[in-house]
Formats: C-alpha cells, structure tokens, sequence
C-alpha cells in the first residue's frame, strides 16, 4: 500500500474495488461522544531530604536496589527466548557475566544486512501519583533515552502507547487520562517521534462488599507503558551499559533537578511529596542529537540512563554489570541554581540524563561535541581496577560498597 491524497482508503483485490471509505466519514460522520472530565491539580507536598552520610547513602541504595521495581529480572528474562535465529545483537542480559540491566534490545532481523533494530520502553507509575501530564511526558522520554543509549537514531524512533486506567466515566478519573494524553500529543510532536499504534486498557476496577456490607471499588493507578522502537544503521555501532576498563572517565550528561517526587528514594524512605520530574523537550531533542552523534563516532565505551534510583542506580549498575569498581563525585552535579539537596544529588530521577563511559583519549573530543551542541556534560569520576562503589559529596564519602553485596541486594529478591 501508499499514502495518497484522495482523502479516502481504498481497497482492491487483485484490481477490483472491494471497498472505499472516505476519512472525513470516519472522522466526522458520526456525532462526538462528549464526556466531562475534571482536573484538579494536588496540592503540593514538600519532600525534606536530610543530609546524607555513609550509613544512610549506603542504607539507601541497598533498598533501592533491592525494591522490586528496580532488582534484577533475570530469573524471569531466563525462561524465554532471545535467540531466534542468533540474531540478537544488544540482549536484555549484558556484561562479562552477562547478568547486567541493558537499556533496550537490539535485534537483527535480516541476517544478511548490518542494520538493526532497536526495542526500548519506558514506565514510571508513581510519578502519576502526582500529574498524570510528567508522568507520560516522563515515560516517552524514558523510553526514547534509552533505545538512544544503545545506539538508535532518534530521527527514526517511533512510539507506542498502553494506556492502563481506572473507571472513565468518573469526570476526575477521566480527567487523568485526558491530561496524559495532551502530555502524549505535546511530547510526541516536539520531539519528532510519532505514534504508530497502541493499545487502551481502560476501567480497570473491582467492586465488593465489605464486612458491613458497604460497596468498595478498588481501581489500579493511572499508568502508562511508552515502547520505542528505532532504527541502527551498523549494528557494530550498537552501545551496552556495562562498563569496560579500568581509567576510563564517567561523563554525567544532562541537568539534575530537586525532583524527588514519585522517586524510589521517596519509596524507600516513606516520604510522599516533593516535586515530580518535567521533560524540556527543546533540550531532551537536542541531547537526545548530542547522544547519538557520539555513540555513531564510536567515542563512548558505554552509555546507561538515569531512571529509577537516579545517579547511584546508574553507575551501581554499570559497575556491577562490568564486574568494574567506581569513585564518583558527586559534588559536580548540579542543575539548580539555589544548589540541590544530597539525596537529589545521588537519587533525583530528572529526566534526559545519560552517564558516559569515555575514554583518555576521546575526552576532548566528548567535550568538544556536547559544548558546540550546548548540551550540559560534567566530568564527575572514573573506573576503577578493584570492586567497590565510592560516591564522595563536599570531601566526605556518602556511599561506599563492595560489588559483592550490591550484586547480592539487587539479584535475591525475584531469583526464584
């Protein structure tokens, strides 16, 4: 089939029409189902995080490494196939141990050509808790940074949507959903990557009867699952997240906001408020570029994002997937200009944020890239030859494991 400007979409077989229907039938033949749906935004709750030390930036990452959104799906990952045909190039497994959380999956599905293709997603239902509107917005970006990470061209993503909500024909409910949807339109548009299908699954609520005999309704939260599918053109391009030698240099791309809301150091510390994480699309598009441009002139050893766990997640991750230790400062973050918190430092989960792995000798030409692009880039450790992660903020040290237990921590609790 193609794209033609009849406005209308025709079907034949084996050249009989078999059948026409117009679009401005399809669109405006029928009257609009009109439905009231109400908005009113939460009232804001402020998140008080207290300073870091050692015992509790360690606590801290242990349980959120351990938090069952964020511990290692390898059990689940192993009883499927990711092998068709030997044609997968990034697996959903990567490292030296092959146990490391890769950002997306690289497929090849013709063996005789060196393109691939890259699957992503992207998902955070907490940040709903608190506007449904960052919450997709959020999503979409996730799941475009982190088909990104392993190499896909942003020019070539597209997008896929599965909505998943409660009862509609609330007004508020549905004005949750509407409000999602406008951050869909705004997002997809500004960042040139379209929606190509998707998939609703609405009402999703239960009623019973209590012991009183009162009805009750349980209804699942307003959540929203972004799939990326994008495009490599030299599959020997494509990037893992596991770190590779020892002396490399960690690059922190993108600003890091006070933005705890809806975090996992919010979950795991039983605070509920705090401001949840915007998308600059200008800047995310032009990052998202600034990415690209590096991984395609082969000047990164390796690219993960920053989600769930914010900075110590990221570089706990590609430490443990490259059996690497890390030293990390993290007094170089930075982002706001009233200065952040020492939890937003290690554990803010702002959007459009990468940690490189670059070596010695492309430093410069890092450098020279992301500042012809404007794309913030700041300079904040290195590998290290031993099995420790060291994260040190204002001269003293907030975070310092061995690989052993991290690996214990985030593997025990699904390794069924």
């Amino acid at each position: 089939g193609r794209f033609v400007a009849t406005g209308d979409l025709l079907l034949t077989y084996h050249g009989n029409t078999v059948g026409r229907l117009a679009m401005s039938y399809l669109h405006e033949g029928r009257p609009p189902v009109v439905r009231d749906a109400v908005y009113t935004p939460p009232a804001p709750r402020p998140l008080v995080a207290p300073p870091l030390d050692l015992q509790e930036g360690n606590r801290i990452l242990a349980e959120i490494l351990g938090s069952l959104n964020v511990a290692s799906k390898h059990w689940v990952i192993r009883q499927y196939d990711h092998e068709v045909q030997g044609g997968s190039v990034v697996k959903p497994l990567v490292g030296p141990q092959c146990d490391g959380p890769s950002d997306a999956a690289v497929v090849r599905p013709l063996l005789d050509s060196h393109r691939g293709l890259v699957v992503a997603c992207g998902m955070n239902p907490h940040f709903g808790d608190f506007d449904t509107y960052h919450m997709a917005a959020s999503a979409i970006d996730e799941a475009v940074r982190n088909a990104v990470a392993v190499g896909a061209d942003p020019a070539t993503i597209a997008i896929l949507d599965n909505f998943c909500w409660g009862y509609t024909d609330r007004p508020e409910t549905l004005g949750s959903l509407v409000r999602a949807a406008i951050a869909c339109q705004d997002v997809a548009v500004a960042l040139g990557t379209p929606f190509i299908s998707g998939k609703d699954s609405l009402n999703n609520e239960f009623s019973y009867f209590d012991e009183s005999g009162e009805k009750r309704s349980i209804a699942i939260p307003p959540s929203l699952l972004i799939s990326a599918l994008g495009q490599i053109d030299d599959i020997s391009l494509a990037v893992t997240m596991d770190l590779k030698r020892a002396g490399n240099l960690l690059y922190l791309v993108g600003d890091t906001h006070e933005e705890l809301g809806g975090s996992h150091y919010g979950l795991v510390t039983g605070q509920t408020g705090g401001q949840v994480p915007r998308v600059d699309v200008v800047m995310a598009k032009r990052t998202f570029t600034t990415v690209h441009q590096a991984i395609a002139g082969r000047l990164l050893r390796s690219v993960h994002d920053l989600s769930e766990g914010g900075l110590a997640l990221a570089a706990a991750e590609m430490a443990m997937a490259g059996r690497l230790g890390v030293s990390i400062d993290a007094s170089a973050v930075a982002g706001e200009p009233s200065g952040l918190s020492s939890a937003a430092k290690l554990f803010a989960e702002s959007n459009t944020r990468f940690l490189l792995e670059v070596a010695p000798e492309q430093e410069a030409a890092v450098a020279k890239l992301f500042a012809e692009a404007t794309v913030p880039l700041r300079k904040i450790g290195q590998v290290e030859a031993n099995d420790r992660l060291r994260i040190s903020l204002d001269g003293g040290l907030v975070v310092d494991s061995d690989l052993v237990s991290l690996l214990h921590r985030w593997k025990n609790p699904l390794n069924w």
